[in-house]
């Protein structure tokens, strides 16, 4: 276990930190924001107001980024049908939570590259060499995030939502506002992967049925069915290779 954790350390958070450290240079580089004064004086120039709220912005911003990037990318539907895997083969804590975040985290970043590479091309990029400005790149950046939403998003989530807002119904998907979109992409992402962690169930859940009848059977109530089953179903999915399957299954359901 402390070699998992130290591998993860080295692997994947100490990368993650460097990433992160680099975006906010390039933030703060681009948006030129004042420097840090650890001060407190009373200040009758806007500019000042309005550099220190720039900075609140950013810091809020970054804060957020993990809830941002759960809600509008792949994770949530993967972290969770990854969660059921664990839960029907009855492991425990095996694997550790650890690795799935882990495994969730990279798989999103796999089937999220594409977005990710439109939006460096058509926003990120352009920003970066001064051709356009920062409000015209969010929005450039939010139109492949949210073509990638809509292709998720069921219609009667999206309806619903429309419906709660009560704003016009809406011709195109220009006229969905993003604060719509994104709960009903959400909503989409949590049946589509319970339905998933159902089909994953229903294998293991068979197993368990024929050991737990045959225990009976034999009279050997007093035996818990989960410690016969357990090397079964570990079995079985080492024999369909069930990590190929799982994974095939999770990045082509987003194509």
């Amino acid at each position: 276990m402390r070699l998992v954790k130290s591998r993860l350390i080295k692997d994947v958070i100490l990368p993650l930190l460097v990433i992160c450290f680099v975006f906010i240079t390039l933030y703060a580089d681009a948006q030129e924001l004042p420097s840090i004064k650890l001060e407190l004086a009373p200040s009758d120039k806007p500019q000042e107001v309005a550099s220190t709220l720039q900075l609140l912005g950013l810091i809020t911003v970054i804060s957020l980024a993990p809830s941002i990037a759960i809600m509008v990318t792949s994770f949530t539907r993967i972290m969770i049908v990854l969660s059921f895997l664990r839960s029907s083969l009855g492991t425990q804590q095996i694997p550790p939570g650890q690795i799935i975040a882990a495994l969730a985290l990279f798989l999103t970043i796999f089937t999220m590259f594409p977005t990710f590479s439109q939006i460096e091309k058509v926003s990120w990029n352009p920003y970066m060499e001064g051709k356009i400005t920062f409000k015209e790149a969010v929005d450039r950046g939010v139109k492949p995030l949210r073509d990638f939403m809509f292709r998720q998003t069921k219609e009667k989530d999206l309806a619903l939502f429309v419906k709660l807002s009560k704003i016009a119904r809406p011709n195109t998907q220009e006229d969905v506002p993003t604060y719509v979109l994104i709960p009903a992409f959400m909503i989409s992402e949590l049946t589509t992967a319970f339905q998933m962690g159902f089909m994953l169930y229903l294998p293991f859940l068979v197993i368990d049925m024929v050991v737990a009848s045959i225990l009976m059977a034999m009279g050997m109530l007093m035996l818990p069915p989960v410690m016969i089953s357990l090397p079964f179903k570990l079995l079985l999915f080492v024999l369909v290779d069930g990590w190929s399957l799982v994974v095939t299954s999770l990045v082509q359901s987003f194509r």
